[in-house]
């Protein structure tokens, strides 16, 4: 009897050695590239020259974030961060959640297959082209937005230099790129749903609203609540590139963030100590916004991320 524990025990742990070692590169590459990195915080709290280094750098203590909230770059930084998020979580979450809802009620396998991978692959095409599309949709001379409304008799906008319109074109941009992968997750809570449960209702006559609302939603709750969860932690953190690739001065009242900030202060203004103090601040509020969306979820939903 000791004999096959001790084999079954043997056994066991090479099954999870197995798992340990597959699972090595994904964790060398974060001690590499995500906690490694985090000793360069310090540099928030020094007067950092490039060719003093860490170790020689001057202590300056929180100057640098007094530095930044006094600076008149906080409010419209801060405030144009958490517009464009608030924009996405209003418009672009709730969107994914009623796109994937549609696509679960398609019947025909073959236009589901087609609708599906027709969202879902401008997740993969690269920032740089989709701006570059975009771009060229929206020139004043020869952009086919432009082209229409000279048609209609309307005079032509240039689109990217009104403040105005920065918002609804990231927005809409942002939400036709990650639409079909947002909505792949609900499907995939989605065929987790025990069909016996529909045809309950439907035997009860339930009518497929009454379906939606009392099965199907709350089946997929815990799914909507986790991703709401980690949506609104990163409410801080914004698409830098394709905002970087947009925004020109003309937009700054309404485009600039906190992290193309952060892109001037270190890579043009060479002021790395001010742009990590900057960085930091934004990782904390976004930790603070986490830590409290779970515990608001957990008190309302019974649901949470952890």
């Amino acid at each position: 009897m000791s004999t096959i524990k001790i084999r079954s025990l043997v056994h066991f742990d090479t099954e999870q050695l197995m798992l340990y070692v597959i699972g090595l590169p994904c964790l060398f590459w974060f001690i590499l590239f995500q906690y490694k990195p985090m000793s360069g915080l310090v540099i928030a709290f020094q007067n950092y020259s490039l060719f003093k280094g860490i170790s020689r750098s001057p202590w300056c203590g929180l100057r640098n974030f007094t530095d930044f909230l006094n600076s008149p770059y906080f409010y419209t930084t801060f405030k144009n961060t958490f517009v464009l998020n608030l924009w996405g979580l209003l418009i672009g979450f709730p969107f994914a959640i009623i796109f994937a809802l549609f696509l679960n009620e398609i019947k025909n396998r073959v236009f589901k297959t087609v609708i599906q991978t027709v969202s879902f692959l401008p997740y993969f095409i690269a920032v740089v082209v989709c701006c570059g599309i975009l771009i060229n949709m929206l020139s004043p001379s020869t952009g086919i937005v432009n082209s229409i409304r000279s048609g209609l008799g309307k005079e032509k906008i240039f689109f990217l230099s009104k403040p105005e319109w920065f918002v609804p074109i990231y927005t809409g941009l942002n939400i036709w790129k990650t639409t079909g992968f947002n909505a792949v997750i609900y499907l995939a809570a989605l065929s987790g749903i025990d069909p016996s449960m529909y045809d309950a209702a439907r035997i009860d006559g339930a009518n497929k609203f009454h379906q939606l609302w009392n099965i199907t939603i709350p089946s997929i709750l815990p799914t909507i609540v986790v991703t709401l969860v980690l949506k609104i932690g990163s409410m801080l953190n914004i698409g830098f590139e394709t905002i970087l690739l947009l925004y020109q001065p003309a937009t700054y009242s309404t485009a600039d963030v906190i992290s193309t900030y952060v892109y001037r202060l270190g890579m043009v203004e060479n002021n790395f100590g001010l742009a990590t103090a900057v960085g930091l601040f934004n990782a904390i509020i976004g930790f603070l916004l986490v830590y409290s969306s779970n515990k608001l979820s957990r008190k309302l939903t019974q649901t949470s991320l952890w």
